[in-house]
């Protein structure tokens, strides 16, 4: 009972030295002033909102991440999202009013400046940074929750540092709105959908994470003289976060069976569809169609092989998948030839890495021996230096290696040579001290020795 008494203390103890968050509290009030002060979107913030969909519209279209992360940092979307998060931990309808409002103010004016912007760009090609915005997974869901409890416990806290821009880039709320935004300028309605729903996950576990963090710390929730307005405030909270968090659960709970039906696939294919000298081309995943298809190079995959591989679907968690396997192009069967040529430019690509990786590590490795062989790496004017305090008699000192073959052995070897040219002849006594002292900055054991 003791040592159960004395574990506790010292979790007691390590706790509040290093993880408690009112060491460093910031005043209450200067908290929930600082967030209510970001909800509204008026004047300078919806203008400096429409420049950052502008610069992350670019981006997006251009491909650049830097354009993007930029844009992230100067989007004040951050606001409004943990107001009504902080709304709901204090019990604070009027704030909860202004931060709804606000949130879709800003939604709208967001997706309007960047279907303005696509819709007149001439640059219509679908890039990766645009695509990676139209299928939330379940990592964006980690994302946005962690994201947000760091926001709002650095808000918190007298040591803000650079926390919220570094949240406002890891949740990525402004991109998923201008992909939304191309999917409308393009009559993409999946693109429009796809990254909406991103937004809207993103959006509400941001303010779960901060309703928790205002709920860890003790805020202090807002007290109502008139009893049954404060029922019915409540009454109203609650019934706008079961509206809003209803649809984030059914969404979420689709994301991770996505998630585990992606990852089963994937394990499928890599343990029950390799064989012999044949090799995977292309692979798509369905989770909505329940469906795999694979296409094959090589040698022909045999329908034995493949009704085998079928059989097994059930031992993944993929009892009603189909497979589908395509080989060859010329059976009339729809192939994606943009989702091959890709795989093909993807192989290439990773080889070619690897490839200038190992050459570049083959180079180190002869510049080295090279420097070895030549002495340029010791040899300088240090060495020289050196000389004229220890052996002041040289005035002159070549270094080179040689290949020496044993004719009887036909063995070969490296001999390191020092040609020293001297005033006068060194003694016997002279000579071995020079010869340890040169072995000792060659590294070499068997050097030898030549007195010009």
């Amino acid at each position: 009972m003791e040592l159960g008494n004395k574990r506790k203390f010292l979790l007691r103890k390590f706790f509040n030295e290093y993880l408690d968050l009112n060491r460093s509290k910031e005043d209450e009030q200067l908290t929930v002033d600082a967030i209510r002060s970001g909800v509204e979107f008026k004047g300078t913030n919806l203008w400096v909102l429409i420049f950052a969909t502008f610069i992350a519209s670019l981006g997006l279209n251009v491909n650049s991440t830097a354009v993007i992360i930029g844009a992230m940092l100067i989007s004040p979307l951050m606001g409004p999202i943990m107001g009504v998060g902080l709304s709901i931990g204090l019990n604070d309808f009027e704030l909860m009013k202004r931060s709804l409002k606000s949130y879709l103010v800003a939604t709208l004016f967001s997706v309007t400046t960047a279907t303005i912007y696509f819709s007149f760009t001439p640059l219509d090609e679908v890039q990766s940074e645009l695509l990676a915005r139209t299928s939330p997974t379940i990592y964006d869901v980690f994302i946005a929750l962690v994201g947000g409890l760091a926001g709002i416990v650095a808000l918190a806290t007298k040591e803000k540092g650079n926390v919220i821009p570094g949240v406002a880039i890891a949740t990525a709320l402004m991109p998923p709105l201008c992909t939304a935004g191309f999917g409308i300028a393009t009559g993409n309605l999946l693109y429009f959908l796809g990254a909406f729903y991103l937004y809207f996950i993103n959006s509400v576990f941001i303010s779960l994470a901060t309703y928790i963090g205002v709920r860890v710390m003790h805020f202090q929730r807002k007290q109502f003289v008139d009893k049954a307005r404060e029922k019915l405030v409540k009454r109203y909270i609650i019934w706008i976060t079961i509206g809003t968090m209803c649809p984030a659960v059914y969404l979420t709970y689709n994301i991770v069976r996505e998630t585990f039906y992606q990852s089963a696939a994937n394990h499928f294919i890599a343990e029950e569809l390799q064989f012999p000298d044949s090799q995977i081309l292309s692979r798509e995943i369905s989770y909505d169609k329940r469906e795999i298809k694979v296409v094959f190079v090589g040698k022909e995959v045999s329908k034995d092989q493949i009704a085998a591989a079928q059989h097994r679907l059930a031992d993944y968690n993929l009892s009603k998948t189909n497979l589908v396997v395509f080989q060859g192009m010329g059976d009339g069967s729809a192939v994606d030839i943009s989702n091959i040529k890709s795989m093909v430019m993807e192989d290439f690509y990773r080889n070619s890495e690897k490839r200038l990786k190992e050459q570049d590590e083959e180079i180190n490795t002869l510049r080295k021996q090279l420097a070895d062989f030549s002495g340029s790496d010791w040899m300088g004017k240090q060495l020289g230096q050196e000389l004229k305090v220890l052996f002041p008699e040289i005035k002159t000192l070549s270094v080179s290696k040689s290949l020496r073959l044993s004719v009887d052995s036909s063995r070969i070897d490296t001999l390191t040579y020092a040609i020293i040219d001297c005033q006068r002849v060194p003694d016997s006594k002279s000579r071995d001290k020079i010869v340890k002292w040169l072995k000792a900055k060659t590294g070499d054991a068997h050097l030898q020795l030549i007195v010009e």
